[in-house]
């Protein structure tokens, strides 16, 4: 007894010396990084300093007095002119806030539109409706062509982003003759509605789209941001009435952004566990008599950037006065329209999304006893993301892909289509604003979603290669390039996302904190708080004080519009670049934008080694009662693909007609080459010209088959031939199945076949008895793939 007392002393001595070993080396490790990013934060600001310096240089030297006088007269006019016009813009914005909100902030689409189903009138009210897209004079779209319903963010705006401008998703579906429906959602949340409610809301939505487009295919559901892992819960709660699933910039896997030394440490998805988890947003909602405001995310989103908060966008509105005012006040339309959620659904979104990161992990309830679970999505799904977005960065757009899929050989053996869109370097905002993204991404979103049904299960990364027309125009070509899923994450994740343990111990911690607030602070809290002053806090946040403040209700503003008018009629040239002066205005602006964009850099370092420090030492570890917070699943190795391998080859000799068509598939398939759109179209041309021939099966039963064979034909080729016979032992199958490949094989529109094509042709012919030949395609032109 006393040795194993001894035994147990010395284990926990020694686990316990291993800690402080690991803990150290922690510490050495946060503070190098630390290091390293405060260096690099004053190394950008010296040389953005030494950049403007260059381009500043006096000329006061070489001129008359004269000449001095002239430009600096030229200066001042001009300056003066455009203080004027700059604060009369930004009474104007006042005035647009003011006058929106008295509007009862309706979508700031660009498009008219009609409500469909109002879901406040539903047996579970809620602030959501499903309104119809009314096409623009000179667009005629299809009935009978596949509906669009868009689904935009609620994170503290309205709706409406999505249909912004002309060169938007809503525009890029109606030119190319579609239906397009789009969510909105009303300021106000209703008494008692939660996320759950909102979603069965969004079901009712897609199954009444389906009922009014019945002779089209299920509609694509395109979710942004917020609205994408909407879009996800929608599709796995209603999967057979939704088709291509697009989510743009959407966080999925809310603890990814990989700690690293390089650019894009992703700050915000620390915030959680600095302010101690979930119940600052109880605490905010509570304050707000049951009501959550949105102006609070939007001020987050805001401190991300204080250069372009405080400063960027309100120097370029000055420097630009002449031309800017238009889009500066639409944006700021939708910008400074700040709506409302219930304190049950902040809760749910901060402690089951953001913090607790359980939808991916199939850990989100919908129903009692009932979860979501993704995997239960039948349709394929198109990721977009950019790698210059801080807000969601790659790694949450995709990590949730590995949450999910143990390997790529479940992907494929679920039939899962999934896509990939990477951009370089847009912004967050950009990715559903930008005219130059719509113009190239979203239109070639569109054109994709004509025939990505038609590619095989798996992980596909969509390429999109500008070219040049026959006129000199640009155009562009896109392609698919399958990857495995191994490869993407390792690719993504630099430390293999071992810098999500962390997360999980702020997981935990933030629980044992939300249940301290709920019991000892939220009912003081509740009892001090009423519509009243809950309305009065709302008034007076910085983000709307702003604006209502430099508005007509400013008596002292009254000057101004007069004053702008006279400047407007009396509008002097500007002075050119050449001015010194305009130059001097220029380096002090970019040492402003510099000197904020130097405290972000230091900010943003410091704010992740208190995380790391906090959270990721491995004390943090014990207090969570775990020895390992996170568990990756097995999709980094073997075992992760083995069993889907050995059910697939279990059945190699199960089946008839549909897996002898789908494996004949992936033995004539060229692989190792990237597959051009215009490949797939003919495909899916040549699939509806020859459907007498293919199985009569439902697309999703057909590529969860697809898939299986796919991973029979690449575990062991040489039987997967040798069995054929096997699946087609009925001779009317088998006289059936050939004809489908002369037909193949004499598609005039199908590239002649590779080398390798015509062997394997021949090696089918022969093990089924029939005798058939095909003439291949010369070796020149044999790379590009079938």
């Amino acid at each position: 007894m006393l040795q194993c007392t001894i035994y147990l002393k010395e284990t926990t001595m020694t686990k316990q010396i291993e800690n402080l070993e690991k803990s150290k080396e922690l510490a050495t490790a946060v503070a190098e990084i630390y290091r390293h990013r405060a260096q690099r934060a004053q190394q950008q600001f010296s040389d953005r300093m030494q950049t403007a310096l260059k381009a500043h240089s006096s000329e006061f030297a070489s001129k008359t007095p004269w000449g001095i006088w002239q430009e600096w007269y030229q200066y001042a006019y001009d300056a003066v002119q455009r203080s004027i016009l700059f604060w009369d813009i930004m009474r104007e914005r006042g005035n647009v806030f003011v006058e929106h909100k008295k509007a009862g902030k309706p979508p700031v689409l660009n498009f008219d539109y009609e409500i469909i189903v109002d879901g406040r009138e539903l047996s579970r009210p809620v602030n959501y409706a499903l309104t119809r897209i009314i096409p623009p004079e000179g667009i005629t779209v299809d009935p009978k062509r596949r509906p669009y319903v868009i689904i935009d963010p609620r994170a503290g705006h309205g709706p409406g982003i999505g249909g912004f401008k002309d060169d938007s998703q809503v525009g890029v579906a109606l030119e190319d003759g579609h239906p397009v429906y789009f969510v909105i959602f009303f300021p106000d949340p209703e008494p008692g509605q939660t996320m759950i409610d909102i979603c069965d809301a969004e079901r009712q939505f897609i199954h009444e789209v389906r009922e009014r487009h019945p002779d089209s295919a299920a509609p694509v559901v395109i979710g942004n941001c917020q609205g994408g892992w909407a879009a996800m819960m929608l599709a796995s709660s209603a999967p057979e009435d939704t088709g291509p699933i697009v989510i743009n910039g959407a966080p999925l896997s809310y603890w990814g952004g990989a700690w690293s030394e390089d650019a894009g440490d992703n700050p915000m998805r620390y915030a959680g566990g600095l302010l101690g988890g979930s119940w600052p947003a109880s605490f905010s909602a509570d304050l707000g008599a049951g009501k959550f405001d949105g102006a609070h995310l939007v001020q987050n989103f805001e401190n991300l950037n204080p250069a372009n908060t405080f400063w960027d966008k309100y120097y370029n509105l000055y420097s630009k006065v002449d031309t800017e005012r238009n889009r500066f006040l639409e944006f700021e339309r939708w910008w400074g329209g700040f709506y409302l959620l219930n304190e049950a659904e902040i809760s749910w979104i901060v402690q089951d999304l953001f913090v607790g990161n359980k939808l991916a992990s199939g850990e989100t309830p919908k129903a009692k006893g009932q979860y979501f679970d993704l995997r239960s999505i039948q349709s394929p799904i198109i990721v977009f993301a950019s790698m210059g977005d801080n807000i969601t960065p790659p790694q949450q757009a995709f990590n949730w892909i590995a949450d999910l899929y143990g390997s790529t050989e479940e992907i494929k053996a679920r039939g899962q289509i999934i896509v990939g869109l990477l951009h370089e370097d847009v912004g967050h905002l950009g990715i559903f604003v930008s005219g130059r993204v719509a113009k190239k991404e979203h239109r070639q979103i569109v054109s994709v979603l004509k025939s990505v049904e038609a590619l095989p299960p798996g992980l596909w990364g969509m390429k999109i290669d500008e070219v040049q027309d026959s006129n000199g125009n640009a155009t562009y070509e896109v392609s698919f390039v399958e990857h495995e899923l191994e490869e993407v994450m390792q690719r993504l994740n630099r430390f293999q996302r071992q810098d999500e343990k962390a997360f999980g111990a702020v997981a935990d911690i933030s629980e044992f904190n939300q249940r301290a607030y709920e019991l000892f602070a939220q009912p003081l809290v509740r009892a001090f708080s009423n519509e009243t002053s809950a309305e009065i806090a709302r008034d007076f946040h910085p983000l709307r004080f702003q604006r209502w403040a430099f508005s007509d209700l400013n008596p002292f503003t009254w000057w101004l519009k007069s004053a702008a008018a006279m400047v407007q009629s009396n509008r002097q040239p500007k002075p050119t670049e050449t001015n010194p002066l305009v130059k001097t205005e220029k380096l002090v602006s970019e040492g402003i934008s510099a000197s904020l964009d130097l405290y972000r850099g230091l900010r943003d370092a410091a704010s992740e080694a208190m995380f790391l420090s906090v959270y990721g030492n491995m004390f943090a570890f014990e207090i969570a009662g775990k020895d390992e917070v996170w568990h990756q699943p097995e999709d980094a190795s073997e075992s992760g693909a083995l069993p889907w391998i050995e059910d697939a080859l279990a059945n190699i000799e199960n089946g008839g007609y549909a897996e002898a068509v789908a494996r004949a598939a992936f033995l004539l398939r060229h692989k190792g080459v990237p597959i051009p759109l215009s490949r797939i179209e003919l495909k899916h041309a040549f699939v509806e010209k020859n459907a007498d021939l293919l199985p009569d099966l439902p697309l999703v039963e057909f590529q969860r088959i697809r898939g299986q064979q796919e991973l029979i034909v690449n575990a062991d080729p040489e039987r997967a031939i040798q069995t054929l016979p096997i699946l087609l032992s009925k001779d009317k199958d088998r006289s059936r199945f050939i004809t489908l490949l002369e037909r193949v094989v004499n598609d005039p529109d199908r590239p002649k076949a590779v080398p390798e094509q015509v062997v394997m042709f021949d090696r089918i012919c022969t093990v089924l008895n029939v005798t058939k030949a095909v003439e291949p395609i010369p070796e020149a032109t044999a790379a590009t793939g079938t």
